[in-house]
């Protein structure tokens, strides 16, 4: 059965080499999976509970999640085609769920790191230098997305009552509030740019051109001075944004706070960030109990 499968993916469905040798492999552990448990099982006879076990067995093995995916698809594939020969009664597998994916934990720059960089090391005075700071620091003490740090127009800019306001996805706004030592350094940024550039745009960040930066300058931006504070492989505007949602929770903001000040339309999209912190927490906790 499983040679007129391959023969069936290979030659009629003209799936790729590798497609096939990996959809060989998994019926094969299948197979060898229920041999062992008991030599008179076949195709026909094993049922849904065999095949979880099995999937459950190669996740206790290490196996990721994405590849026990691979193989139930594996499964579910042959049994289709079997049911459909009429080789077999009954599909065991058309119900089976595979584990989840785990989200990867959202990478950030830690505190201590941002202030050496934002605190001790010396900027220059040069309107990129100063551009370059003043980015960072909206970046990361703001939350905003690089499409909406871009977007801002000088208009969205509140002194007064400290608020920018933000467009987001979708073309939603929301205020977003910042702090005096933001203020200044924007406040300094703009006086430079309005004595050195010729204004082509009414936005708030321009190149030397006067025109409005785009997100893959900002983004070149912030790699360059990420580089000197940290190793994350990642060290893009989003990380910033990570970094102040982490950093928000870390020193007692509320999770729907945090929601509101990141636009995020779900609690769960936001809850990411809560399992962060808790790592870094059983980091510190190894790292200063004892006996951990």
């Amino acid at each position: 059965m499983i040679e007129q499968f391959l023969d069936y993916i290979r030659y009629e469905r003209n799936l790729s080499p590798q497609t096939v040798l990996t959809y060989e492999h998994s019926l094969h552990d299948l197979e060898s999976y229920f041999k062992g448990l008991d030599d008179s099982l076949d195709w026909k006879s094993i049922d849904s509970d065999i095949i979880r076990d099995w999937l459950a067995f190669m996740l206790d093995k290490g196996a990721k999640a994405t590849s026990v995916n691979t193989a139930l698809s594996a499964v579910r594939s042959f049994f289709r085609f079997a049911l459909g020969r009429k080789l077999v009664e009954k599909d065991p597998a058309h119900l089976i769920e595979g584990p989840k994916k785990s989200k990867p934990l959202p990478q950030f720059v830690r505190e201590k790191e941002m202030n050496e960089l934002l605190d001790d090391i010396e900027w220059g005075t040069t309107y990129k230098d100063v551009r370059a700071r003043t980015i960072i620091l909206m970046l990361y003490e703001t939350g905003v997305r690089v499409s909406e740090l871009t977007g801002l127009d000088d208009a969205d800019i509140d002194f007064t009552t400290g608020q920018l306001k933000v467009t987001g996805k979708r073309n939603k706004q929301r205020i977003v509030p910042f702090g005096e030592e933001l203020a200044a350094v924007m406040q300094q940024y703009r006086e430079l740019r309005d004595a050195q550039v010729v204004r082509q745009s009414e936005a708030l960040l321009l190149t030397e051109k006067g025109e409005r930066m785009t997100r893959c300058q900002v983004y070149g931006i912030v790699r360059r001075n990420l580089s000197m504070v940290t190793t994350l492989k990642k060290r893009s505007p989003h990380v910033l944004r990570h970094s102040f949602a982490t950093a928000m929770l870390n020193n007692g903001a509320g999770l729907e706070s945090v929601k509101k000040l990141l636009g995020h339309e779900s609690l769960e999209t936001t809850e990411i960030y809560t399992h962060t912190t808790f790592e870094q927490l059983k980091r510190v906790y190894k790292e200063a109990h004892p006996r951990a």
